[in-house]
């Protein structure tokens, strides 16, 4: 009922301003005064709404799982940091094995931690993602700094080594880095490892790991994860605007 009544009260005052609007070149003045007065008030009002609906609708979607994927793509995911808002959206002197969210880890060994973490808004338009990720480093006398996203169960579900795992990601970095993605694949008692360097010299983000290079024992794949590993990371700032999984058949020949 409560929206019924809403949506009459709405059509009653915008009858009301049409008519008015309509009658407004012979309306007696004392009450067009009045009417000029209730319309500002009412403006003022309107502007504000509109201003502020029009940034968010603006804004990604929070919780949008969308982005372009290879055609033959059986599995795809995009962790829940770059999805929706976390309950601790950031953390300050991170110390190692700090977790920001369920999926996403912090690795270091600096005596001292003067690394903070912090879940942003993306607010540009060709962004996707709803959320980033910035990552400050200062002073940073360590001799590794890695990220760990631990990849959901479902993608080890089918896997075989005739798939391609890619990789998908928008950076930015205060100076120029060099950042590492190491895909993890345990299987029984081993564990795989596939090494790829990011390519943050190209617009579009993107590496490929071809599972048919490895050594992979496709009926015993029990975990996936990926490293980023950070070289020299220290006196910078990294923000993943986005970063996204996709899993695919490699073309038939």
């Amino acid at each position: 009922m409560g929206k019924i009544l809403d949506l009459l009260f709405h059509q009653r005052a915008l009858k009301r301003w049409r008519n008015a609007a309509k009658n407004s070149n012979v309306t007696d003045l004392a009450m067009l005064r009045t009417q000029r007065n209730h319309a500002r008030a009412l403006r003022t009002q309107l502007d504000r709404l509109l201003h502020v609906a029009e940034g968010r609708l603006a804004l990604p979607m929070i919780g949008t799982s969308y982005f372009s994927k290879p055609h033959g793509t059986d599995w795809s995911w995009r962790p829940e940091l770059w999805r929706g808002p976390l309950p601790t959206p950031g953390l300050s002197s991170a110390p190692t094995k700090s977790s920001l969210g369920g999926e996403v880890t912090l690795f270091h060994d600096c005596e001292f931690s003067e690394l903070t973490l912090r879940q942003l808004r993306n607010t540009r338009e060709e962004d996707l993602a709803a959320y980033g990720l910035r990552m400050d480093v200062f002073k940073f006398d360590g001799s590794f700094l890695s990220l760990v996203i631990d990849v959901p169960d479902d993608a080890t579900r089918g896997m075989t080594r005739a798939h391609l795992f890619r990789i998908d990601t928008i950076i930015e970095t205060e100076k120029p880095l060099e950042i590492f993605a190491r895909l993890n694949i345990k299987h029984g008692p081993n564990t795989e490892q596939l090494v790829r360097e990011l390519p943050l010299n190209e617009k579009d983000v993107m590496v490929e790991f071809d599972l048919a290079y490895s050594r992979l024992n496709e009926k015993r794949i029990d975990k996936i994860w990926l490293d980023l590993i950070f070289e020299a990371p220290d006196m910078n700032q990294v923000v993943l605007r986005d970063l996204t999984f996709a899993r695919h058949r490699r073309a038939a020949i």
